[in-house]
């Protein structure tokens, strides 16, 4: 999603923002605390993280914090003028005045994270991967998903999870499409692999996620998302298409299945199968690269200017290690 699309109040994003600039601005509650100062015969002071799509920045309110601490609440959009300062060489927001969003000031779209690649675009991609498939009965079956409306728009937005792997918006298109680009190669070592099949799962096998996930203002699971799963609620959505299909061979319709209930390979990582088929390791596999790739290049992408490690990471169980090369044009500046 490019900033052209920002809604035209919006202000700056917050990796905009510099260091020593003032602005105003809409941004997302994410955390809020009411903290004591030192003397406490001061009171207290307010610590905000506020987030908009391009990030999160630690925000400050040192007057009047108990009266504003009651005017706004964690998850609410509010209106924000401020200035950006630097403390212990990290940027963060003192804010001058803030008070909640009114209906209509703000786009939703701009307060979570989101693909740096044009929705639209990866949608192309996606139909003309689906257009390649020769198997009329898999071709179908594909059309009944991609050709769908109301489908196709809570694909556009929707993420592929919540925080493992491409959790922001349109993180699932963009899981997709990187899926189909490893597919590609792939398919030319192994040609023993069922081209169709495998195209096919690549393009089903997470059909559910916009089931288990909802997004909005917050993303979290929905309840049958915390009490089914993806895995399990996609198969349950082939299993309805494949019956308005009363060609479909039975044989096609089981390697399908199998294939989405074992893409996530480990019993461990909530799948019912593991995989027994060609078509089945090579989409588990592929899904694995695009998922862990992502997640790493996500924690690389929030270390602080100068950090060669990331912070520890508990789903991973390890720190990452960045090492010394060149610093970014924005992380150049922010040392300086």
């Amino acid at each position: 999603m490019t900033d052209t699309t920002r809604h035209p109040q919006k202000g700056p994003f917050l990796r905009e923002i510099a260091v020593g600039e003032g602005f105003i601005g809409f941004y997302l509650v994410h955390r809020k605390d009411l903290e004591p100062f030192r003397d406490p015969s001061r009171g207290h002071f307010l610590t905000l993280i506020l987030s908009d799509r391009s990030g999160q920045r630690v925000a400050r309110v040192w007057e009047n914090a108990e009266e504003t601490a009651a005017q706004i609440e964690v998850g609410q959009v509010v209106k924000v003028q401020g200035e950006m300062e630097s403390y212990l060489d990290r940027p963060q927001i003192r804010v001058l005045r803030i008070r909640p969003a009114k209906e209509g000031e703000y786009d939703w779209r701009d307060m979570l994270p989101a693909s740096p690649r044009d929705p639209d675009e990866m949608l192309a991609q996606v139909a003309e991967a689906a257009e390649r498939i020769q198997n009329p009965h898999l071709r179908g079956l594909v059309a009944q998903f991609y050709a769908d409306p109301d489908f196709v728009e809570a694909l556009r937005w929707a993420p592929a999870g919540k925080k493992i792997h491409h959790a922001y918006l349109a993180g699932l298109l963009e899981h997709l499409t990187e899926m189909l680009a490893l597919a590609e190669t792939v398919l030319d070592l192994y040609p023993q692999i069922d081209a169709d099949l495998l195209l096919a799962g690549i393009l089903l096998h997470d059909v559910g996620k916009v089931r288990e996930l909802h997004w909005g203002l917050n993303l979290d699971y929905t309840d049958e998302g915390r009490l089914i799963g993806h895995v399990v609620l996609g198969d349950e959505m082939l299993g309805q298409a494949i019956a308005q299909m009363p060609d479909f061979p039975p044989e096609l319709a089981l390697r399908l299945r199998h294939m989405i209930l074992a893409h996530h390979n480990r019993y461990e990582w909530g799948s019912p199968r593991r995989p027994q088929t060609l078509e089945a390791i090579a989409l588990a596999k592929i899904d694995d690269l695009s998922a862990q790739v992502n997640r790493f290049l996500l924690l690389l992408e929030q270390r602080q200017p100068g950090e060669v490690w990331t912070s520890y990471d508990r789903l991973l169980a390890r720190r990452l290690y960045a090492g010394e090369g060149e610093l970014s044009p924005e992380e150049e500046g922010q040392r300086e």
